[in-house]
């Protein structure tokens, strides 16, 4: 089920959302959980055992691990529990891949592994190694009552595609929450302007990226503009998503953490990776780069633990050698930055944002496909080393067609809306203005969402791949 459909809009979030506030406050997590359990299982529900037996694993784990504290088997308890969990994530997600990559290495033909990837499991997974490991570290307290650990695991705003929540920020909402109508109307205000980001501007650049992909009139041009439509796409698509996760946290008196900040105004790579899917990166500095050293060891062993962090990011988002060629790229770009580039991008913001654009477009292109030889065809051409033409009519056409999306979404993802916005509300008849706005504007912006939904519009979920 996704939050940009009908299902979800109509019937589903309003009968949770009922239910939840009449219920006495001992039963609200309750309510919550089976909400969730049935949010993931209406579209895949022979995978809720799956979960179910995660959960059971970190439940089961974490109160041994806190009652052996200090031990030997403590420690043995914490690499049990979390091999468990990324054995069932490399089952699912990368066996496949294993066997196919085996097959072509060797003499030996192992038969396709036809195995159906659960939604979600990349981000619960990681929800349920931060909890176990946290609770080792002593950072949080091993969570006695099995119902409250289920639903933070299975809490369905941020179930499917994040944002990764760590458990120590909500370890306490878990247990006592407050809810108000100003919370309450800014998780509204939130999910709103994330289901916007994602019906009326992912789906678009997504309708124009599916025109480059059917073409047969490909060009230069055309590939940069592929490219281009392709990385607003992802942003949007995912930001928004991300935005409604973070407004459904808030009617539920949840604070989740933000996960975008405007990642394409960054002047180098590193503020890029600062800013761009705040949660995952976060997630393997605090767990896997730190622990490895970080940079506080010799130049060849951090070099090293960025070369580990950003292929294991790379095979994260999906087990395709070109998403870990992407996490290569990145990890060449970062140390160039560090070693080499760090004193120079900084000197002109022009041309340091060029870079940043230039280089993550570049990535873009790598990423956009399973398909590693269409991905380099894309970046062949987008650099001028194949036989394309320069411009296409059908280049020009599209172009055309969506320039008034594509200039929206190129404003979009800076800060400059908003900062437009906070300055006219700093102005006493701006605020006025902004305060009668904006109700009218969000309810515009539901109405004309509602509308390409029932309409049939093309709405896909990138994230769902990863």
């Amino acid at each position: 089920m996704l939050f940009s459909s009908l299902t979800f809009l109509f019937y589903f979030l309003p009968c949770v959302i009922l239910l939840y506030f009449v219920s006495p406050k001992k039963l609200k997590n309750t309510v919550l959980l089976i909400s969730s359990l049935i949010f993931y299982g209406w579209g895949e529900p022979k995978y809720v055992w799956l979960m179910l037996i995660v959960i059971a694993n970190s439940y089961i784990a974490g109160i041994l691990i806190e009652k052996l504290n200090g031990k030997f088997s403590s420690k043995l308890t914490l690499i049990l529990s979390v091999s468990a969990s990324l054995c069932c994530l490399g089952y699912f997600k990368y066996a496949g891949f294993f066997a196919e990559n085996f097959s072509r290495l060797t003499s030996f033909t192992m038969p396709a592994l036809d195995i159906a990837l659960p939604i979600g499991i990349s981000f619960y997974t990681f929800q349920t190694l931060s909890y176990v490991i946290d609770v080792y570290r002593q950072n949080a307290k091993a969570q006695k009552n099995p119902i409250d650990l289920a639903l933070y695991i299975s809490l369905f705003p941020q179930l499917i595609a994040g944002p990764i929540v760590r458990y120590t920020d909500i370890e306490q909402p878990l247990s006592t929450r407050t809810h108000s109508l100003s919370k309450t109307a800014s998780g509204i205000k939130l999910f709103v302007t994330g289901l916007a980001k994602k019906i009326l501007l992912a789906n678009s650049l997504g309708e124009l990226c599916s025109a480059y992909i059917e073409s047969d009139e490909k060009s230069v041009l055309f590939c940069w503009l592929y490219v281009i439509s392709f990385s607003l796409q992802i942003y949007f698509d995912f930001s928004g998503y991300s935005d409604m996760a973070v407004g459904l946290g808030k009617i539920f008196g949840f604070e989740f953490c933000q996960n975008f900040n405007y990642p394409f105004i960054s002047r180098s790579i590193t503020e890029f990776w600062r800013r761009w899917h705040i949660s995952l990166g976060t997630w393997f500095r605090d767990y896997v780069y730190i622990p490895l050293g970080g940079n506080k060891t010799s130049h060849i062993k951090w070099l090293r633990n960025i070369l580990i962090v950003w292929v294991l990011t790379g095979f994260w988002h999906g087990a395709e050698w070109n998403f870990i060629l992407w996490g290569l790229y990145f990890a060449l770009l970062l140390t160039l930055e560090k070693l080499l580039l760090g004193k120079y991008i900084k000197r002109s913001q022009i041309l340091s944002r060029i870079y940043v654009i230039f280089t993550v477009l570049i990535s873009f292109a790598v990423f956009s496909t399973s398909d590693s030889g269409s991905g380099f065809s894309c970046l062949s051409g987008m650099l001028g080393i194949s036989s394309l033409p320069f411009s296409s009519p059908e280049q020009v056409y599209y172009l055309k067609s969506f320039a008034v999306i594509l200039i929206i979404a190129l404003i979009g993802a800076t800060p400059l809306p908003a900062m437009v916005l906070h300055k006219a509300e700093k102005n006493k008849y701006g605020y006025v203005i902004t305060s009668i706005a904006e109700p009218v504007v969000l309810t515009m912006l539901t109405i004309v969402c509602i509308s390409y939904l029932v309409d049939g519009s093309f709405n896909p979920f990138l994230y769902f791949r990863f």
